[in-house]
């Protein structure tokens, strides 16, 4: 059992409202009827933690993602009013067929193991894994799983649907122009996070969801799909997932672009959930920077890994979530407050990132030589950095030509480790400038032999190792010294590599990295991670079939053919942002005083 758990049947009018038989579609099985939608939420906690009662089902026949009702803004009733307008049930599929096949009775899994079929090449067999991944609810495709290994007799949670997982699965299948998965996979996971807020009137980023086939209610004979969300009360350690919702506002964005159907996120639903995030993210706290706060695990790194504070991750995401929802949000007098608030947070931010997160040679030179205890508002040691804290391995590793953005800043405190992620989304986000960028590509070509090696990519650079791995880690036995988040190289990073690299006009990066994925993805099956310095050995704990391995592979491909297409996910640099921070220099930083200390 979870945290606590409820059926989502228990709201009146909602998941659980049947529609009358008269009201179904031709063929539709007359036996579904209406259920109890009275039933009292078992609201149960572990000692200490918050009471969060566990979303445990979303039971409902299937119904089109499409027909949601108005939502209307206020006091929390628009939600209330999106779920209890519940649309009418699609097709004639019928309540004791399981759909899909990657559910299971009674949440265990039943399905056969795929017959892998030989193809004729790398990509061939990427795009037929890509497709066996594909999870369905109520014979809609709604995402992919995150690990699909025949083999494997305990999946963990690695056969739910990760909402960070789907990204370049939802990109590869854009790219393809097979858009119904995307459109179903945003929609659907917007009607669970809403769903949560009008139980709760709590928001939760959701983590991850699972098709379900269940017995159906009041009778043995037959089945149901439900969809089962967590956010991340079930995880391990249970983690924040906060990436998760830049990264839904990031895909619909590319989901608008490729496909042209700007429908979706015009929708009343959808730019309410837009603004959910945003409010979230936006909201007022004791922190003083623009940088978003967050706890250990909060993003790709779900595990202790000592990134909590302000990792580079979370604020390149959300530096790139906040531009692509200012080109998605109506105008409208209810969201002028909110886009004001986001644009004076573009401006910090981008101010932030670029001129304290920033490292090169003449920078590191200038930390080594900073003086501490400053005590005045033109301090140049802002947040007091003991140069002590320069580590041997770096003063030898940062190349006279290139640089990055380190991982992590706040007071008395610099994690100078390079993490991958955050610095390719600083490139295709702007967040860099353009000569930060072409650095940061000088760089990964300059430590090619650290940073790709055998396989790319390394998620972070250099491990923890020793005493300062069992301190940071807590002795965590999967992320042993370069593996796992812990320096292991990681293949779904090439798509964000090539994205990048073509931004900048740099493809032959991305090319020579892809080679050298080609040359053993396959043949390794597809593994989740890679071990040792140079990426030699499959991850100890890695599954097989990864899938967002195998999409991230077929993104990285399908941009090297058409380059043009990468502009779905990158953003151009802001005119308004640029003329601000010029103004801000030019006034000695006063105006960003205003609002965050900088």
């Amino acid at each position: 059992m979870g945290i606590a758990e409820v059926a989502l049947h228990t709201m009146p009018g909602a998941f659980a409202a049947h529609s009358p038989a008269s009201n179904l579609p031709l063929g539709a099985d007359a036996r579904r009827r209406k259920r109890n939608a009275n039933l009292v939420p078992n609201a149960r906690a572990l000692p200490g933690l918050l009471k969060i009662p566990r979303l445990r089902s979303v039971r409902r026949q299937c119904q089109r993602i499409d027909d949601l009702a108005r939502v209307t803004e206020g006091n929390g009733t628009w939600v209330k009013d999106a779920m209890n307008n519940a649309s009418q049930a699609v097709g004639d599929g019928r309540p004791d067929q399981a759909v899909g096949g990657n559910g299971g009775l009674n949440g265990h899994t039943v399905k056969p193991p795929p017959q892998r079929r030989k193809t004729s090449s790398v990509e061939d067999e990427a795009w037929e894994l890509l497709q066996e991944s594909m999870a369905y609810y109520c014979g809609s495709p709604v995402g992919t799983i995150a690990a699909n290994d025949p083999n494997d007799s305990d999946p963990v949670n690695y056969d739910q649907v990760f909402i960070r997982d789907f990204i370049p699965s939802g990109i590869a299948f854009l790219l393809k122009g097979e858009y119904e998965i995307v459109r179903n996979f945003i929609l659907y996971t917007l009607q669970l996070q809403v769903l949560a807020v009008s139980c709760y009137l709590i928001f939760f980023m959701l983590f991850s969801f699972k098709v379900r086939t269940v017995p159906l209610d009041g009778d043995e004979d037959a089945t149901e799909e439900v969809l089962d969300p967590d956010f991340g009360e079930a995880a391990i350690g249970r983690v924040a997932p906060v990436d998760s919702g830049l990264w839904w506002i990031i895909l619909l964005r590319a989901y608008g672009k490729c496909s042209g159907d700007l429908s979706v996120q015009e929708r009343i639903d959808v730019q309410t959930g837009m603004k959910m995030i945003l409010k979230l993210c936006l909201a007022d706290g004791f922190d003083m920077f623009p940088t978003l706060l967050v706890t250990d695990g909060s993003c790709m790194i779900d595990r202790r890994m000592g990134i909590h504070g302000h990792p580079l991750e979370i604020q390149a995401l959300f530096y790139s979530a906040l531009l692509c929802a200012r080109e998605m949000l109506a105008q409208e007098d209810g969201s002028a407050d909110l886009i004001r608030a986001l644009n004076n947070r573009l401006i910090a931010l981008s101010f932030h990132i670029r001129e304290y997160y920033w490292l090169d040679m003449q920078k590191l030179n200038e930390i080594y030589r900073y003086k501490t205890e400053e005590y005045s508002y033109d301090a140049v040691n802002k947040f007091n950095i003991y140069p002590d804290q320069i580590s041997p391995w770096l003063v030898e590793w940062i190349p006279p030509k290139g640089g990055y953005f380190i991982g992590n800043l706040q007071p008395a405190h610099m994690d100078f480790r390079f993490f991958s992620l955050g610095n390719l989304w600083s490139i295709i986000s702007s967040l860099a400038t353009t000569h930060q960028s072409h650095a940061i590509l000088d760089l990964i070509e300059s430590k090619w032999s650290d940073l790709v090696a055998e396989m790319p990519l390394k998620i972070c650079y250099p491990a923890l190792e020793n005493q300062e791995w069992k301190i940071i880690t807590g002795s965590d036995p999967k992320n042993t010294p370069w593996s796992y988040h812990n320096g292991g190289s990681w293949p779904t990073l090439l798509w964000q590599l090539t994205v990048a690299c073509i931004k900048m006009n740099r493809p032959e990066i991305a090319a020579k990295a892809i080679e050298v994925a080609e040359r053993r993805i396959a043949a390794d099956k597809w593994p989740e991670y890679y071990d040792t310095k140079r990426a030699r050995f499959i991850g100890k704990q890695a599954r097989l079939y990864q899938t967002w391995s195998i999409a991230g592979f077929l993104v990285a491909k399908l941009l090297m053919e058409k380059p043009d297409a990468a502009r779905i996910l990158w953003n151009d640099e802001d005119a308004e942002i640029l003329n601000a921070l010029s103004t801000n220099r030019k006034r000695g930083k006063k105006v960003l005083k205003k609002t965050y200390i900088v």
